[in-house]
């Protein structure tokens, strides 16, 4: 079974009139400006699965700011789920910094979704305050034994849209301050699993943390799997394509060319995403 766990969707209006939704939303416009920034629908999504040979795809909004437009695009996710049951599992996507969020959160668990995210700090960083307002959203998550999906990325390099302040101690800080929690890193995690080489303390700090590989033929070599397999564990890492950005077969191209075995690239394709999102039992 191959499990996309990182992808985005949109309502067709939002797909069709962007720029109807810039006006207070400035993460949302510095990623989506420009119309080489696609965004889809569910429809577009299962289309592409289908193409590529994906069975199911974890899928998500955005963290907006205004509260209609993350229930808007909430309501979204869970009707795609109801329509594809089969094949999409949806996750709750808020501004953590919304009065409403934890609410909003328990209306969307409540509604049959599998878990939140991407949850992003864009302009802040993952700061105290940050993890503050994370910890009634965590304990929602934490009793139903659900995953959240953290936007992260490397705090080195180049710039680019969406690239965050977060720093590797904010990451570490956040795996410390909800240790029972199941966190999806996405990204890589911003390259944290280094640190798991270190004698004391932080392979039991990110014990429950795991790693998506979205974005990565962007941002890494393909060397990154055998880096990760090495440091963080081949049962930590699941494909995540950030589609629309990249289609999946850009994925299992990196694979193939970082020298995975078979029965490596199944777990990383899905075999590691089922059993975070209930599919199979854990071993």
């Amino acid at each position: 079974m191959i499990i996309d766990v990182h992808t985005h969707i949109f309502p067709k209006d939002i797909c069709a009139r962007r720029e109807n939704y810039f006006d207070g939303e400035a993460p949302f416009q510095l990623l989506y400006d420009s119309p080489k920034s696609r965004l889809i629908t569910a429809e577009d999504l299962v289309r592409s699965m289908d193409e590529n040979g994906v069975d199911k795809s974890v899928t998500f909004g955005f963290p907006w700011k205004k509260d209609s437009f993350y229930q808007k695009n909430n309501d979204e996710i869970i009707e795609s789920v109801n329509k594809f049951p089969d094949r999409l599992i949806g996750l709750c996507c808020v501004d953590m910094y919304s009065p409403g969020a934890s609410k909003e959160v328990e209306r969307c668990l409540n509604a049959g979704l599998s878990g939140v995210g991407e949850l992003a700090f864009y302009q802040s960083g993952i700061e105290p305050d940050a993890l503050k307002l994370l910890e009634p959203v965590m304990a929602l998550c934490r009793e139903r034994n659900l995953p959240v999906m953290i936007h992260t990325n490397e705090p080195v390099g180049h710039q680019y849209p969406g690239k965050t302040p977060n720093t590797l101690s904010q990451i570490y800080e956040l795996a410390k301050t909800f240790p029972d929690n199941i966190i999806i890193l996405a990204h890589w995690g911003g390259g944290i699993f280094f640190y798991t080489l270190l004698k004391k303390e932080v392979k039991d700090v990110l014990k429950n943390i795991y790693y998506d590989t979205a974005a990565s033929p962007f941002l890494y070599t393909p060397e990154i799997y055998q880096a990760a397999k090495k440091m963080a564990g081949i049962e930590k890492i699941l494909m995540g394509t950030d589609y629309p950005l990249l289609p999946p077969e850009r994925y299992f191209r990196e694979l193939e060319a970082a020298g995975m075995s078979s029965s490596e690239k199944e777990q990383i394709c899905g075999g590691n995403a089922a059993q975070v999102f209930g599919l199979i039992k854990k071993i």
